[in-house]
C-alpha cells in the first residue's frame, strides 16, 4: 500500500467516532395471556461516545423496555448489547448488577429519591456503592450541587424541594459516578413547561460538559429537540 494511501485510511480512523452502545438484533417479547406481545423486533443502533440521541414513541411503544434492556435491568429474548465495550447479553446478573453501578446512570419521570436521606445523602448513596473515598465523595457531591444551583440545599429533604429541584438532585446523583451511559425516561414528565426547559438545558449541559453518552426518551418533540438526533420507536423497530 503506498504511502499516502495509508495515512489517508489512518486519518479517516481518527475522525471516526468512537462508539459507545451498539445494539444489533434486539428483541424483547412479552406473554399477555396465551397471546406474545413483539416490543422490540430486530433493533439496531449505534450511539457515539459524546453523542445524545433522543427515542420518541407514544406509551406503550418500547422506550421504556429499550432503556431497561441497555440498562441491564432487563435481558433481550435475542440480539446483542454493548455498552462501553462490554457485552451485557453475556454477563449474568451479578455482573449486569456490578455493570449497570459502576457505568450507568439513570434519570427518571418520578425523581426516585430516597425520601428518608438529605439531599447530599441521595448523592453520597451511589458514591459509597461505587467505593468513592468519603474525601472525594464530599468533594464530588459539593461540586454538582454547585452545578445544579443547589449548593445550599444539601442538608434538605427531597419533600421540602419542588418538582424541578428533585429533578436537579436526581441529575446530579446519576452523573455523581460520571457514568459511560446516561439514560434518561421522559425526564421532565412530572414538570412545567418552564421548568422542562431549564431542568432540560442543565442535563444537556452537564453531560456534554463530563464527556458522557445520553439517550432520552420521550414522548415530545421539544425534548427530543435536545437531542443530536432523534429516532422513532414504532412497532417494535426504530425509525
Amino acid at each position: 500500500m503506498q504511502l499516502p494511501v495509508l495515512r489517508a485510511e489512518i486519518a479517516a480512523m481518527q475522525k471516526s467516532p468512537e462508539i459507545e452502545v451498539r445494539v444489533r438484533g434486539l428483541r424483547r417479547t412479552f406473554r399477555e395471556g396465551q397471546r406474545e406481545h413483539v416490543v422490540l423486533d430486530g433493533v439496531d443502533l449505534d450511539v457515539a461516545r459524546g453523542e445524545t440521541v433522543a427515542l420518541r414513541g407514544r406509551s406503550g411503544s418500547g422506550k421504556s423496555t429499550f432503556l431497561n434492556l441497555l440498562g441491564g435491568i432487563d435481558r433481550p429474548d435475542a440480539g446483542e448489547i454493548s455498552v462501553a465495550g462490554i457485552d451485557l447479553t453475556r454477563l449474568s446478573e451479578r455482573e449486569r448488577t456490578l455493570f449497570r453501578r459502576e457505568r450507568i446512570g439513570f434519570v427518571y419521570q418520578s425523581f426516585n429519591l430516597v425520601p428518608t436521606l438529605t439531599v447530599a445523602d441521595n448523592i453520597r448513596l451511589v458514591l459509597e456503592l461505587n467505593k468513592l473515598p468519603s474525601a472525594d465523595a464530599h468533594a464530588r457531591i459539593d461540586e454538582l450541587l454547585d452545578a445544579v444551583g443547589l449548593a445550599d440545599r444539601a442538608s434538605s429533604y427531597p419533600d421540602v424541594l419542588s418538582g424541578g429541584e428533585q429533578q436537579r438532585v436526581a441529575i446530579a446523583r446519576a452523573l455523581s459516578h460520571r457514568p459511560a451511559l446516561l439514560l434518561a425516561d421522559e425526564p421532565t414528565g412530572n414538570l412545567d413547561d418552564s421548568t422542562a426547559e431549564t431542568v432540560l438545558a442543565l442535563l444537556d449541559t452537564l453531560v456534554r460538559k463530563e464527556g458522557g453518552t445520553m439517550i432520552i426518551a420521550t414522548h415530545s418533540a421539544r425534548v427530543a429537540a435536545f437531542g443530536d438526533r432523534a429516532l422513532e420507536m414504532h412497532n417494535g423497530r426504530l425509525e
